[in-house]
């Protein structure tokens, strides 16, 4: 009997105008910036702040610095540290990079000493790219324990238009000059009018080594390859309708994969401009959408949070901002109907993991998500065009299970990375005769859209019973009050664990509502067995740069979350 899946019911729920098929066999993220820079090089390639930024000088730019890389003695398949914020400079490392053959290794520029000193020995990276401000807090001697060879830093100030006010959130920032560190900008001037004999670079030429979060063990960095990257900005270009009149919001971090697919290669590959600013900050963000007319993003359900709750949402004309996606957390539909009412923009979910090199499922443009009547959980998508996703076994994970029931979700196509960076064993675990086992759990339904109930670490056992934090959280997101909530299994004598919540409230309802109300909130809503026992307030619920919920950290606090 024919599989279910690989009859890919999903095709059905596709709009007309969307493709079935991507055939990105031979394209790669360098030669999609190329043909850019080629077609359109006087367009707008970056508005940072209030200064455009031509693909011209871009291109300009990136050859110098890439000549400097060549006489530094860099080459194909060096790896290069690039520890920036969202800033310019970011992109001139990473075609610089490309343009030599060279593997771009983003990392957080949060990390300290020791974070630092991990990926660099890990991925044997020769050269460190950095802010001088980020600098200037290190101890750079860590940077003798690996390979590095040379260091170069930047300041954010450099690329900042003349004609416009310092932004607020840089009004601190100074330049500073490093012993011992080289300047971007003076190595790109010295090196000016210079370029270096193209690489023959493939789709299976490995473009960014993304290292995973580490929550099972050490942080891995997974092999996104020229073809992966140049697959999915295609994916993200044919399921929103993307177009020479786009103009992305640059809102996730350039380290993360969404800033390095939905952000970087999808503007580089439309030929459109992308928006950076360096950081998110919510008042920032609105001005600039309004500046540069922005249609779309893909951000965090915490940024929308955020700028629907900023007061200078009802003073900015956001009638560009038409594309609005939300992915790297599960969205709630109570959420996504809150946006909706504020904004009259619905709020669509895209779903993957860095080994799928960002999207695996996404609600194509102007779909609405299905919600599954069994959980109440929205609907993360449908798969991608030219993948298979299915549903499997949680014990074995082999058996295909039929729509409706629930396993690991597990995917296949162009998007899914070769492995991980030196490490066979955790390559051959995580992808096994070319299906990605994601560690999420969900289902599918009978027109081939997707559910993630949650994560497989994640699920609580209280008194024999399965608990999944999601199906918990959807519901205490459905009270007025709540802004945030993530929820946890935590130690109990009698149930074995039994279920916390750690809820944000709104701004002004601090004191409107007690835990207890939460707990009979919940209580009439669901299973016994499901509500949660105990509610502690926060201020926030703590979170990744790119808004997954810390839920480790909550249960490692042992019921001491963070007090507001």
């Amino acid at each position: 009997m024919a599989s279910i899946y690989e009859s890919r019911p999903w095709l059905r729920s596709y709009p007309e105008w969307s493709a079935k098929e991507i055939d990105a066999s031979s394209a790669t993220a360098i030669d999609d910036f190329r043909r850019s820079v080629a077609v359109t090089p006087d367009a707008p390639a970056i508005y940072y702040f209030d200064r455009s930024i031509s693909y011209r000088a871009l291109d300009e730019w990136s050859n110098a610095l890439a000549a400097a890389f060549r006489d530094m003695g860099l080459g194909e398949c060096d790896r290069v540290i690039v520890d920036l914020q969202n800033i310019p400079q970011f992109l001139i490392a990473v075609y610089a990079a490309w343009k030599l053959g060279a593997v771009v290794v983003p990392v957080n520029p949060m990390y300290k000493e020791k974070e630092l000193s991990y990926f660099c020995t890990d991925s044997g990276a020769r050269l460190f790219v950095t802010l001088d401000e980020i600098a200037r807090d290190l101890d750079l001697a860590f940077l003798k324990e690996g390979r590095i060879e040379h260091v170069i830093t930047t300041s954010a100030l450099d690329l900042l238009s003349d004609d416009a006010p310092r932004p607020e959130m840089l009004a601190g920032t100074t330049r500073s000059s490093l012993q011992g560190c080289l300047d971007m900008f003076e190595v790109i001037e010295r090196h000016k009018g210079k370029a270096v004999t193209p690489v023959q670079v493939t789709p299976d030429s490995v473009a960014y080594l993304t290292y995973t979060s580490g929550t099972t063990g050490p942080p891995k960095g997974a092999m996104n390859t020229h073809g992966n990257i140049a697959f999915s900005a295609r994916v993200y270009q044919s399921m929103m309708r993307i177009d020479s009149s786009d103009v992305v919001l640059g809102v996730a971090p350039l380290f993360h994969v969404t800033g390095e697919v939905a952000h970087a290669a999808l503007a580089a590959l439309a030929g459109i401009p992308l928006v950076l600013y360096y950081r998110f900050d919510p008042r920032e963000t609105l001005r600039l959408i309004e500046r540069w007319k922005v249609t779309m993003t893909v951000a965090s359900i915490t940024v929308y949070i955020a700028l629907v709750n900023h007061p200078d949402i009802a003073t900015r004309d956001l009638s560009s901002f038409v594309k609005a996606y939300s992915g790297g957390a599960p969205v709630s539909k109570a959420t996504v109907d809150r946006f909706t009412e504020l904004t009259a923009l619905y709020l669509h979910n895209v779903y993957g993991m860095t080994e799928t090199t960002s999207p695996s499922h996404i609600v194509p443009l102007g779909a609405t998500a299905p919600v599954d009547a069994e959980s109440g959980a929205l609907s993360v998508g449908v798969p991608v065009p030219g993948s298979v996703s299915k549903i499997v076994d949680l014990e074995d994970g082999a058996r295909e299970l039929p729509p409706g029931e629930v396993g690991e979700i597990v995917n296949c196509g162009p998007m899914v990375v070769p492995g991980y960076w030196g490490k066979p064993e955790e390559t051959s675990k995580a992808i096994r005769d070319g299906w990605l086992y994601t560690g999420d759990v969900g289902k599918m339904d009978s027109d081939g859209w997707f559910y993630v109930v949650d994560r497989k670490k994640d699920m609580i056992i209280a008194s024999g019973f399965k608990v999944w934090p999601r199906d918990v959280e959807d519901v205490i997101y459905q009270h007025p009050a709540v802004r945030e909530a993530a929820v946890v299994g935590v130690p109990d004598p009698y149930r074995g664990e039994t279920v916390k919540a750690f809820v944000a409230l709104k701004q002004g309802m601090e004191g409107s509502v007690t835990p207890e109300e939460i707990v009979a909130f919940c209580k009439e809503r669901m299973a016994a067995y499901k509500y949660p026992r105990q509610v502690e307030f926060v201020a926030e619920v703590p979170k990744t740069l790119t808004g997954k919920f810390l839920r480790r950290a909550l249960r490692e606090a042992d019921g001491e979350g963070p007090r507001g």
